[in-house]
């Protein structure tokens, strides 16, 4: 029994550890706002790996050749930034629509002007993706099935994508990256109903699930919506991250058709940077953090939906944000909190896992043989449980820096808690 426990770890290790690259997206303002101030593109945090330049928006309603201007700097000096990003490893796209474009692609003339224009926008800025941020307009409407849609609007947007992803394949020789974030209504509402806006993306996904890179899901601004339970999850909630979440992995039944699910390498958790961010959805980092370490299987339930999947999902992608200008506003639940968050969760290459609510400072992460853990506050027990929840190890933490043995510990996923803080940890 022990050495297949121990087998486990270790696959449990690899996979987590391989298997799959953490990224934080965030969209930037190319405008300023009183409340959310522009940002220089160089200056955006360094913990946003993706940043998405919001919007590539069409010329009017009818007229599907798309725009995009910086408004605060010249074109040189955008470009200059974004090459900056790059240089970093970071990944710059641009996205398409917004709250208020429509996107239309019910003509053989709106089509070639997308794919045109879209491309002339992507090679200008010398940018590394599309997304898709659609959010009103024919093309995203549901119709005929997920698996074979009959509008042609919706037909030619795939189709476009296509194209606008062969062109750069055959310019630069490398993939173009792709993202998706509809709105609930568009995915996970296709299990209420299907037609319109209900399930709209559902076909789009489909048709483009080899090339897309991230499908991120806005869970704000969202009425209650099914999980694959049948039961119904309001926005705002930790029950809505994880059952919304899991339903795009696992996939769902609609009167269209059956969705199949994506890898969770390819699903990011969406939600607002704060509550003045976006209308609804805002949820405290505690308890976006509890529902994403349940979601990986890390952590213990913090809600009512039960995951169909008791192992949990460990390669999920990472988070996305509305917005990076929000997250940069100190007011906005505090200076860069978002992205904070984000680093407590998945970690990063130091590894330092820090709460922002105690004084409990942990590294390396992945560790060998020990552990060394600053505790600012007076005595407290710090737990590990491994994968399975199971209490495996205590240790009494006096005021101060100290080095934890960990060599009577098998290679595996940990979970350390003391107090309110708690992190996920990887042993190798």
């Amino acid at each position: 029994m022990k050495k297949y426990q121990l087998l486990v770890y270790i696959c449990l290790s690899s996979f987590f550890l391989n298997a799959s690259n953490h990224d934080l997206v965030g969209y930037w303002h190319n405008w300023n706002d009183v409340n959310a101030p522009y940002i220089q593109l160089d200056q955006v945090d360094s913990r946003y790996t993706v940043i998405e330049l919001a919007f590539a928006t069409p010329v009017s309603t009818t007229d599907m050749t798309m725009q995009f201007s910086p408004t605060m700097v010249s074109a040189p000096t955008l470009l200059t930034q974004i090459q900056t990003l790059q240089s970093l490893g970071k990944k710059v796209l641009i996205s398409v629509g917004g709250a208020t474009s429509t996107i239309d692609l019910s003509t053989t003339a709106n089509k070639s002007a997308f794919i045109t224009s879209m491309t002339a926008i992507i090679n200008q800025y010398g940018l590394d993706g599309l997304d898709l941020d659609i959010e009103s307009g024919a093309s995203i409407l549901a119709s005929g099935s997920v698996l074979s849609p009959s509008a042609t609007a919706q037909i030619n947007l795939i189709d476009a994508v296509k194209q606008i992803m062969q062109t750069y394949r055959i310019t630069y020789n490398k993939k173009l990256f792709l993202t998706m974030a509809p709105e609930t209504a568009y995915v996970q509402g296709g299990m209420s109903s299907y037609g319109g806006i209900w399930g709209g993306y559902l076909p789009i996904i489909h048709a483009l699930r080899d090339s897309l890179d991230i499908l991120q899901v806005q869970l704000y601004n969202s009425g209650s919506m099914l999980g694959v339970d049948n039961n119904v999850y309001n926005s705002g909630t930790a029950d809505f991250i994880s059952a919304m979440t899991e339903a795009v992995i696992v996939g769902f039944n609609t009167s269209g058709g059956f969705f199949f699910g994506l890898p969770a390498s390819k699903v990011a958790v969406s939600l607002p940077a704060c509550t003045s961010a976006a209308g609804s959805g805002y949820i405290v980092p505690s308890v976006v953090k509890q529902a994403i370490d349940y979601v990986r299987g890390m952590g213990p339930n913090p809600g009512s939906y039960i995951m169909t999947s008791s192992l949990g999902y460990a390669d999920l992608r990472g988070m996305m944000t509305w917005s990076i200008n929000w997250d940069a506003v100190s007011s906005c639940n505090g200076f860069y909190s978002y992205a904070d968050n984000y680093q407590i969760i998945f970690g990063t290459p130091t590894a330092i896992e820090a709460s922002a609510y105690n004084h409990i400072t942990c590294y390396p992460n992945p560790f060998q043989n020990q552990l060394i853990v600053r505790n600012e506050n007076e005595t407290t027990t710090l737990h590990l449980f491994n994968y399975f929840g199971q209490e495996v190890s205590s240790y009494q933490l006096s005021k101060g820096t100290q080095t934890i043995s960990t060599t009577h510990l098998p290679n595996g996923i940990y979970h350390l808690k003391t107090g309110s803080w708690n992190a996920s940890f990887v042993k190798q």
